[in-house]
């Protein structure tokens, strides 16, 4: 199936939107209250429950060493989108900042800063993710960043694509015969008008950056354990996939979840900047 068919019939529907928002609704909540929804602790070993099956006791059974998948699965939830959404607004922040500067400016700095920038994005981003946290090791502080040095180019390119076509335009011309300078015309004037464009694809990179957190986490280089990860559950899951399929299951299903409903807010925004 066509990608651009599968937009246009699934996620571009009301009924699908309705969907992404409550989907978004119930990851806000799992968010922000983890404590309050999983009562148990997502890393107390209890060998004696071992590879339950769901049960009442155990919405969604338990793992190899009697862990509670539930308050894993939840409490990995907070971490995993957590750790996202601040990577992101690091690339966001710091390649949209640098794109802007570079685009409006020209000359030397552009060059050396795209050059720089060409370099990044030599190495896709799954191999640059495992290069770095390979290299300092698990951790959330490593992840973040990582994953921030990863999409950083994206927002540089695109950051600086706005503030090229902009410094064209006649409301710069005006501004400058005013006597405004360079940076207010930049952050005062350009930047709002980038912005939209920097949302969007913040919430485009939204889901692959959730691939790649996902996938440093299976190969042992995401956060440090016991602390739960989607990735780290996924992995520990592959071993036990026939006897003990519930593992793997739940953090799959949220992976897909929250990648599928930030998708389509990501189109239904992309339809509206269209028509703005």
């Amino acid at each position: 199936m066509k990608i651009g068919y599968f937009y246009r019939q699934v996620l571009a529907s009301k009924p699908s939107r309705i969907l992404s928002l409550l989907l978004l609704f119930v990851f806000a909540v799992l968010i922000l209250a983890p404590e309050l929804i999983a009562h148990q602790s997502p890393i107390t070993l209890n060998p004696q429950s071992a590879l339950k099956p769901p049960s009442a006791a155990h919405w969604f059974g338990t793992d190899d060493v009697g862990r509670d998948l539930f308050s894993r699965v939840i409490h990995a939830t907070r971490i995993t989108l957590g750790l996202v959404a601040g990577a992101l607004f690091i690339s966001a922040l710091v390649g949209s900042l640098l794109g802007l500067v570079s685009g409006f400016t020209g000359g030397l700095l552009d060059q050396l800063l795209s050059r720089l920038i060409d370099v990044i994005l030599t190495f896709p981003p799954i191999i640059a993710g495992v290069v770095i946290t390979g290299i300092l090791g698990p951790g959330a502080d490593h992840l973040v960043l990582a994953l921030s040095v990863v999409y950083l180019p994206m927002f540089f390119r695109i950051a600086r694509s706005g503030a090229l076509a902009e410094k064209s335009r006649t409301y710069v011309e005006a501004a400058r015969s005013l006597g405004f300078g360079a940076p207010h015309i930049l952050f005062k004037q350009v930047a709002p008008n980038v912005l939209p464009l920097i949302l969007m694809q913040y919430v485009i990179l939204f889901p692959l950056a959730l691939q790649i957190e996902a996938a440093l986490g299976f190969l042992g280089l995401g956060v440090a354990p016991p602390t739960p990860d989607w990735g780290a559950i996924l992995e520990q899951g592959k071993n036990f996939i026939l006897t003990a399929w519930w593992i793997s299951l739940w953090p799959g299903l949220f992976l897909l979840a929250s990648a599928f409903a930030v998708m389509v807010l990501g189109r239904a925004l992309q339809e509206k900047l269209g028509k703005g």
